[in-house]
């Protein structure tokens, strides 16, 4: 009796404890990943993720599409290292990767493009590797790290001064994930909740006038927080342009 109250107890700790260490991720995963064309080796700027060009050179254009992992566009943003598993041609540390698109493959959770697809490789087997199409590899959530830059708010090329303002934010650090984007209406004195359009972008019709404060519900290290970017977008805003917050996410 003793010892199956223990092994009771034990089987229930493990269980309470199961929660934490699958949000946290701190373990490799087992999964498979391919590559896509390109005839530059980089990302695309037509990701799902809506980053355009940033999502085409971003983090050296290691850069992948997901299936599982994109999570709605949750997961837009979020870094993974990714390693193949043949030792003989696989290098041990693998790639370091950032989420800019969504895609579908062979039961598969990366879809790698060739520069990150060809940096899992160990020196001279990158041949040996683009051969195989599809391999087995092994992943987990890593802290996005972009030296020298803060989180900056872009507006959409597809936004229309003054009628339509759309959003995407660009270096995301941390394990961050950005749930809701709300915008400061300054004459109901409110926060109003933007549209989550696809992926990353965020979308309003009429915006505020005059400068533009927005907050972002962001998941990581702290929990569920509110971060605020008071005037972080002029008056006369213009699409295309990036516009750099004093937000630094961990």
């Amino acid at each position: 009796m003793g010892f199956s109250l223990k092994l009771q107890y034990c089987l229930v700790s493990v269980m309470m404890l199961l929660p934490a260490v699958c949000y946290s991720q701190d373990y490799f995963v087992k999964s498979r990943a391919t590559y896509y064309g390109s005839p530059d080796c980089l990302g695309t700027p037509s990701g799902a993720c809506g980053f355009g060009e940033y999502g085409r050179s971003v983090n050296d254009a290691n850069v992948a599409g997901v299936s599982r992992l994109y999570k709605n566009g949750t997961g837009c943003g979020a870094c993974y290292q990714v390693r193949c598993t043949n030792p003989q041609i696989c290098a041990d540390n693998g790639v370091n990767i950032v989420v800019t698109d969504y895609g579908e493959g062979d039961n598969t959770d990366f879809i790698l493009s060739p520069r990150a697809y060809a940096r899992m490789a160990r020196p001279d087997t990158g041949a040996h590797l683009f051969a195989y199409g599809v391999v087995d590899v092994e992943y987990q959530r890593i802290p996005c790290q972009y030296s020298g830059y803060k989180t900056q708010v872009k507006v959409h090329e597809h936004s229309k001064y003054p009628n339509y303002l759309a959003i995407v934010l660009l270096y995301q650090a941390g394990k961050s994930e950005i749930l809701a984007v709300d915008i400061w209406q300054e004459d109901c004195k409110e926060w109003i909740g933007m549209r989550r359009a696809y992926g990353a972008v965020f979308d309003m019709a009429n915006p505020p006038s005059g400068d533009i404060s927005l907050r972002f519900q962001v998941r990581g290290s702290a929990g569920l927080t509110w971060v605020q970017a008071p005037n972080v977008i002029p008056k006369y805003w213009k699409a295309g342009v990036a516009y750099e917050t004093e937000i630094q996410l961990y």
